[in-house]
């Protein structure tokens, strides 16, 4: 038995005042040589500071005086009297300066320096300087130059140099105090450095006595644990006397040891009873685990089971309910292979199945007569049969396959399919047949589903087909203002063909702000759209329409009518109709009857006004055979007028007969060249011919009245006179006639309307050519008649070229009516 003897006073005690006072030793001397550091930066950054201040003050005066000697300088030198100004305004700043290097003075060396300073100062701006002025302003240079040599000159670099002294004096200062100052840093870091030296040995050797104390009496428990825990008795004596943190533990020690002495026989008995009990556990558990496995299976084929029923009841995709069918059927009823086809089509579904046996089963379905027994009996059986050589895999005894048909009915009437699941050596449970049952019926509900919807698909493909056919643009509204159905035309006008899927279900705000980019004065036509969808009144087509112009200068009409069913309103439809060439018709209507009225209007009021003057006065024979001739050609241009009306007509009827005929173009063209000279003589007619052949097939007349209106044309659209120029030649089979004005152009937005019946350019330009607007309609029609065609290319305010290409020759019948 090991006994120990421990000192009685408390550890922590100890510790606490050994620190206590260690730590107020350490703070006390340390707050005393931080003071000595701060007091002694302190007093010589007051000094530096004081020397810098005087420097500043001196160097300010340097400049000062050195600015008054060039500027007095330059004022000698280029009479400038800025310069003498600013030099004579530096004194009252150089004595301020010298007032406050006055109050800072605290030593000979400043004493003798400020009145050096002052006498310099008074000798310069009281005596020297203003005489210098004075001589060089009365141009008494010599004067000057004498002064500067006798004393003044000496007298300033003298005073420079002092300041130059002083400066160097002041640095010399401010450095040895900086180096003095540096070196009582010095000692007093030395002395911080020895005291932390000095507190760190007290501090180990402190240390030290407290864990010798400390660690011979828990060696000491560590050699009685060891004895207890080796089975062996062990006592801890200690002076009874002593009550610090080891003595209180040793009783504690002991206490605990005599302790698990008296229980260990209780816990031996405990032990004993808990192994019993361990295996007691351990036959549960496995009990446990067998539940456990049957849970898992019920719980996986419950999974399949709602993974089935989620995706026949969420998909609408046929082939992928039929595969997940047979996916999740077989892990429910335990089956290792199965099928699942349709009787009337070929779509079909398997799992672990071979494309051979996948074929034999289609095959053989219509013929084994499993159909027939299903329809007759319309519930599932089980056939039990041999397996096959494929079917044993590595068994090489007798094995059963036991197969399993369920059938599937459309609506419960009709059998449509027909589901077959095989496993081997183990039947499939006669008791569950019913859960197959009831998930043979989902899955026709499922299937029954799937076939209503392709129904409806398909009608909704027809109808959005037969919509798309439709020249109007057509759309469906509800009364939130969403779209529930376009028409192709409808997204074509509005610029997005490629987003006719996507159209349906468009908000309100995304479908309005389409139209509003694409449209003119876009707020008047939504406030229609919005006010008409939110209508509940019946209406048809008729009765409400509204007409708006595109971007693109295209016009459309929409009709709308409200969808009900019943007295509830489900929606709004609204067509939208091209109107564009009904809208120009009307618009080139009345610009016709205006233009004819004019046109009439003319010769009809000089027709009656001169023939209003021969019946009503005597008049000499040559001013009335000037009249009749007046009216002659008056009626003249209303027979032409007429005749351009009823060429128009005859052509649009198809009426209009032509001959055919070998024709020379160059003898027309000159005719037609000499008629137009007589009608205008400030333009300069001129025809080049560059040879070949000028001979084509066709109406001599006809060909005449094409011609004659491009060149009456290029005169009169050439106002300011000019050469017209008509060009032949014959290139690549065509004879080819250019007609060339100098006169006022076609403009650009113009040019694809130009040959259109009565169109005319509206400008202020042409307002005073007169014209009904056929004359190009009637060439156009006359030189296509004869297999050419016309072109025309202008420059706006520069001239035209309409060029004619007919072929040499060409066939065309004697007679042909269009």
């Amino acid at each position: 038995m090991n006994k120990k003897l421990f000192k009685k006073n408390s550890l922590v005690q100890r510790f606490i005042f050994l620190m206590s006072v260690f730590i107020a030793a350490f703070l006390i001397l340390a707050v005393i040589l931080l003071y000595s550091f701060y007091d002694l930066n302190k007093t010589y950054t007051s000094k530096n500071s004081e020397l810098e201040k005087k420097e500043r003050i001196v160097q300010k005066i340097s400049e000062d005086f050195n600015m008054v000697f060039m500027g007095v300088r330059g004022y000698i030198a280029y009479g400038n009297k800025e310069l003498k100004k600013e030099a004579l305004a530096k004194e009252p700043e150089i004595r301020e300066r010298t007032r406050q290097f006055k109050e800072m003075a605290v030593d000979d060396q400043d004493r003798e320096f400020l009145n050096q300073i002052e006498l310099f100062t008074d000798y310069y701006f009281v005596t020297t300087l203003p005489k210098a002025i004075e001589d060089y302003e009365n141009g008494n240079y010599e004067a000057v130059v004498e002064r500067a040599n006798t004393g003044a000159t000496y007298k300033v670099d003298s005073m420079k140099k002092e300041i130059r002294d002083y400066i160097s004096e002041k640095d010399k200062q401010i450095d040895e105090n900086f180096q003095e100052l540096s070196k009582m840093q010095s000692y007093v870091q030395i002395g911080f450095v020895s005291f932390i030296l000095v507190f760190l040995i007290v501090l180990l050797r402190i240390t030290r006595i407290m864990f010798s104390e400390i660690a011979r009496p828990l060696a000491s428990f560590a050699f009685a644990a060891n004895e207890i825990a080796s089975g062996r008795d062990a006592v801890i004596e200690m002076d009874s006397e002593r009550n610090d943190e080891l003595g209180v533990l040793s009783v504690a020690f002991n206490r605990m040891v005599a302790s698990i002495q008296e229980n260990e026989q209780n816990l031996l008995a405990q032990n004993e009873e808990l192994l019993a009990q361990q295996d007691e556990l351990h036959a549960q558990q496995l009990e446990l685990e067998e539940a456990l496995e049957i849970v898992k299976g019920n719980e996986s084929r419950l999974n399949s089971r709602n993974e089935l029923v989620n995706k026949i009841a969420n998909s609408l995709d046929k082939q992928e309910v039929l595969e997940s069918v047979v996916m999740n059927m077989c892990p429910i009823i335990g089956a290792e292979k199965g099928i699942i086809a349709f009787i009337d089509d070929d779509s079909y579904a398997s799992y672990g199945i071979s494309p051979d046996g996948v074929k034999q089963f289609r095959s053989n379905l219509l013929f084994s007569g499993i159909v027939e027994r299903l329809q007759m009996d319309r519930k599932p059986f089980i056939l039990k049969r041999d397996s096959r050589q494929d079917e044993k895999g590595f068994h090489t005894n007798m094995l059963n396959a036991h197969d399993l048909y369920l059938p599937i009915f459309l609506s419960g009437k009709k059998l449509i399919a027909v589901m077959a699941f095989s496993r081997s050596d183990t039947p499939f449970e006669l008791r569950k047949m019913e859960e197959y049952e009831a998930l043979a019926k989902n899955i026709g509900i499922a299937l029954d589903k799937i076939s209503l919807y392709q129904k409806s698909e398909e009608a909704r493909r027809l109808n959005q087909d037969i919509l798309d056919t439709i020249q109007e643009g057509v759309q469906l509204i509800n009364t939130d203002g969403t779209i529930l159905q376009v028409n192709k035309q409808f997204c074509e006008m509005f610029g997005c063909p490629d987003r006719l899927q996507k159209m349906g279900g468009c908000s309100w705000e995304e479908w309005t702000g389409l139209l509003s980019s694409h449209i003119e004065e876009s707020e008047e036509f939504i406030d229609f759209l919005r006010k008409e969808v939110s209508s509940l009144d019946r209406f048809s087509f008729s009765d409400r329409h509204y007409v708006y112009k595109s971007n693109s200068g295209l016009v459309y009409k929409v009709y709308c009518e409200g969808l009900f069913h019943g007295n509830a309103k489900l929606g709004t439809i609204f067509v939208h109709r091209n109107i564009t060439k009904e809208f120009e018709v009307d618009r080139i209507k009345s610009e016709f009857v205006s233009t004819v009225s004019h046109e009439l209007r003319t010769p009809l009021a000089s027709i009656l006004g001169f023939t209003e003057l021969i019946m009503t006065r005597e008049l000499k024979p040559d001013r009335q055979k000037k009249y009749l001739t007046t009216i002659y050609n008056e009626a003249g241009r209303l027979t032409a007028l007429i005749n351009d009306f009823l060429d128009i007509q005859r052509m649009e009827a198809g009426k209009q007969c032509y001959e055919s005929k070998e024709i020379q173009l160059l003898p027309i063209i000159k005719k037609v060249m000499d008629l137009q000279k007589v009608h205008s003589d400030k333009h300069e007619l001129i025809l080049d011919f560059a040879g070949g052949s000028d001979r084509v097939i066709g109406d001599r007349e006809k060909m005449e009245q094409a011609i004659t209106n491009l060149v009456h044309n290029a005169i009169k659209y050439s106002p300011d006179g000019g050469e017209v120029r008509v060009a032949v030649y014959e290139k690549n089979g065509l004879v080819n006639i250019e007609i060339k004005d100098e006169g006022l152009g076609v403009p650009p937005e113009s040019m694809d309307k130009l040959f259109e019946k009565f169109f005319r350019v509206d400008n202020s330009d042409r307002r005073s050519i007169g014209g009904t607007g056929l004359g190009l309609a009637i060439v156009k029609e006359i030189i296509q008649v004869h297999g050419g065609e016309i072109k025309v290319d202008s420059e706006y305010g520069k001239g035209s070229t309409f060029t004619v290409s007919l072929p040499v020759q060409a066939a065309i019948l004697s007679s042909i009516e269009i």
